[in-house]
Formats: C-alpha cells, structure tokens, sequence
C-alpha cells in the first residue's frame, strides 16, 4: 500500500474553544490512537488534501514534533454545511498486528455480459480487509471478462494473498446488468429459435 507524510505539532490546549480557533487559523485537530496515550496533535488542513479528496487509501508516515508513527486514517469528521475537515482520528499501526482498513475496488476487462447489452454495476466500491500492514494492496482488482449478462462476482468468490475479507460473503461486488435492451435482443433470439421437437 502507498504512503503519505502528513506534518503536525502537539496541540498545547485542548477542548472545543481551542479546536475553533485551529479551524479558523486553517488547521485541523487530530487524535492518534493505538499507543499507550492518545497523542492530540494539529495540522494544516491543506495536509490532507492528499488523503481525503481521493478514493484510494494510504498509510500515514506522521511525523508530530519530530517523532514519527506509521498509522492510517480512522475516522473524519465534516461540517454540516460548509467543506471543512473538523477533526480526524489516526489509528497506530503496529506491524506484527493485523488491522482492519477498507481498500478500493477496481473493475478490469470487458464483460461478455456487457458485449450482449449488458451494463456493469460496481455494487462495492470497498472491501473491507483484515491483515498486516504489509500485506495491503493498493487496491483489489476484479477481472469481469467472463461474465455473462446477469452474472456477478460475490464477495466470496473474491480471494487476495494473506487478507481476510470482512464483508458478507453473499453480497455481489459487481454485476452485469440486464438492460431493457439486452433483454429485447434475448427474447428476440429466442423466438427466432425453433422449438426442439418441432418441424418448420
């Protein structure tokens, strides 16, 4: 998996007054978790641009007074309103412990499905992951090539190297769609086809 380096500072004062003044100045509070104390810390909301307003999902270098921890993004928080970052929460990461994170999907290849009509549907945009940090991809990639119209790939037909996939197994990732058009074209096909049995 890619990683960023995101730059902070140690907040000297904490509470709601103090986490309105860093938003006005520009800057974001944060919390990173998983050490023996949270470390409450501040950036430039400009440093988190690289994370936030893209789908792909990173491990986090964070360096807070030159002390450095490798952790990824837990939770975020938005104004109701208006496109501001209101705190975010870090998660530690350990590299002997398993972590749970949700990496992008991404859809390869053309769909026999979609060459009869059909059109794709990405059902899950995300799976949720277990597994060590190292062993995250950037993204888990799905081959539709061999779908027909109506066909899916569920979640449990999806296997990556040294991850366990947390979502329900049931639930289709992608599905080939049977437009209104597609489904002319097949019933078309089949009057055209003489019934077995009969003679012309």
């Amino acid at each position: 998996m890619k990683s960023v380096a995101i730059n902070g500072e140690l907040r000297s004062a904490i509470g709601k007054k103090d986490s309105k003044k860093l938003r006005a100045e520009e800057k974001v509070p944060c919390v990173l978790y998983g050490g023996e104390e949270p470390i409450h810390f501040q950036a430039d909301a400009a440093e988190f641009r690289k994370i936030v307003y893209t789908p792909n999902v990173y491990l986090i270098n964070l360096t807070v007074d030159g002390k450095e921890h490798t952790a990824i993004m837990q939770d975020i928080q938005w104004h109701a309103v208006e496109e501001q970052i209101l705190h975010i929460d870090f998660l530690k990461v350990d590299p002997t412990k398993p972590i749970k994170v949700e990496v992008p999907v991404k859809v390869e290849g053309y769909a026999k499905g979609m060459r009869a009509g059909g059109k794709m549907k990405l059902n899950l945009r995300r799976l949720k992951v277990k597994g060590l940090a190292t062993d995250l991809p950037d993204s888990i990639k799905l081959n539709i090539d061999h779908l027909e119209l109506g066909q899916s790939i569920k979640v449990g037909q999806i296997s990556v190297d040294n991850l366990e996939i947390m979502n329900s197994k049931s639930i289709p990732a992608v599905t080939i769609m049977i437009t209104r058009a597609a489904r002319a074209a097949m019933n078309a096909a089949a009057a055209a086809t003489p019934a077995k049995g009969k003679k012309k």
